[in-house]
């Protein structure tokens, strides 16, 4: 598995508590990175040799601003390209947010900016214009990312890095459970593939405060905390990985089949399918679908 980017979730907790969230971000979530881990998990993205880009997410990040400033600072030391992934609430006016985006100019690649019926009144908020005219002005490249609600005719759900145009709720985490009885549900049969996610060449990871990396929101492949990044990145085998294997060779249709789950009904999507299931295999395969953060639980 050859790695070009690294999504480090600096904290699980959130001021919002967004329906759609795959992470059940709320301001009652726990797990935040520290420096020294920050600085370690550099250190190790740095020796796998590969990875160019470094993305800080949540969660909010900025509920830990001045570790978000100091870990972005030490990422571009380091050589990486660097971007944010945010919900903006920190841009009350445009000169408020020049104030908060000011120690990040010349530094960011990239700054991405919630905006949409899940996190505000309007589909373009206040905080995103402020945000948005802030960062013109200083000169850091910026975007909105918007999600639609269940039923509107949006884009198809986004792959990766989610694109300008909206995207489509992908029926897992939170959404799991909150909107589902908002879409058109099919036969669990039709599921046979993961449309979203490359499991077998991801490109990019995402890193949670507890050292756990995952392929796909809830999917480990291994946790830094106990073995480095580049033996994690060496060692993946997708055919023999418990999850990612049934995964790879029928989708999460195969996942119910191959582990006989009683999974015998309608879902909004794969994502539906597959958090399901895998919330009935957790008992069994709880170091890989995991941690709890991500299945509704708060435990640290």
């Amino acid at each position: 598995m050859e790695l070009t980017g690294l999504h480090i979730l600096l904290t699980y907790q959130c001021n919002f508590e967004c329906d759609h969230c795959f992470v059940w971000g709320s301001p009652w979530q726990v797990g935040t990175f520290s420096l020294s881990q920050l600085e370690d998990v550099l250190n190790q993205a740095k020796d796998v040799g590969t990875i160019k880009s470094i993305y800080f997410e949540g969660g909010e990040p900025f509920l830990y601003y001045p570790i978000l400033v100091k870990a972005v600072s030490s990422a571009i030391n380091q050589g990486f390209q660097v971007g944010i992934v945010s919900n903006g609430y920190w841009a009350t006016t445009p000169e408020d947010a020049h104030e908060w985006l000011k120690p990040f100019v010349g530094l960011l690649e990239d700054l991405s900016v919630s905006s949409d019926l899940f996190h505000y009144d309007e589909t373009l908020s206040r905080q995103a214009k402020n945000a948005s005219q802030a960062a013109k002005d200083l000169g850091i490249p910026i975007g909105t990312i918007s999600i639609a609600q269940p039923g509107s005719d949006s884009a198809d759900p986004a792959i990766g890095q989610l694109p300008p145009d909206d995207s489509g709720v992908m029926y897992r985490g939170r959404a799991a459970e909150k909107l589902v009885e908002m879409a058109q549900l099919k036969p669990w049969t039709e599921f046979n593939e993961c449309p979203y996610e490359d499991l077998r060449e991801p490109g990019r990871v995402h890193l949670d405060p507890l050292g756990n990396l995952h392929i796909c929101q809830g999917i480990s492949i291994g946790n830094l905390f106990e073995r480095p990044l580049k033996e994690i990145c060496v060692m993946y085998d997708p055919d023999l990985h418990p999850i990612c294997g049934p995964l790879l060779s029928g989708g999460p249709a195969e996942l119910v089949r191959a582990y006989e789950l009683p999974l015998k009904e309608d879902f909004a999507d794969a994502c539906h399918l597959c958090y399901t299931a895998r919330l009935s295999l957790r008992e069994r395969f709880g170091e890989i679908l995991g941690p709890d953060q991500v299945y509704g639980g708060y435990a640290a």
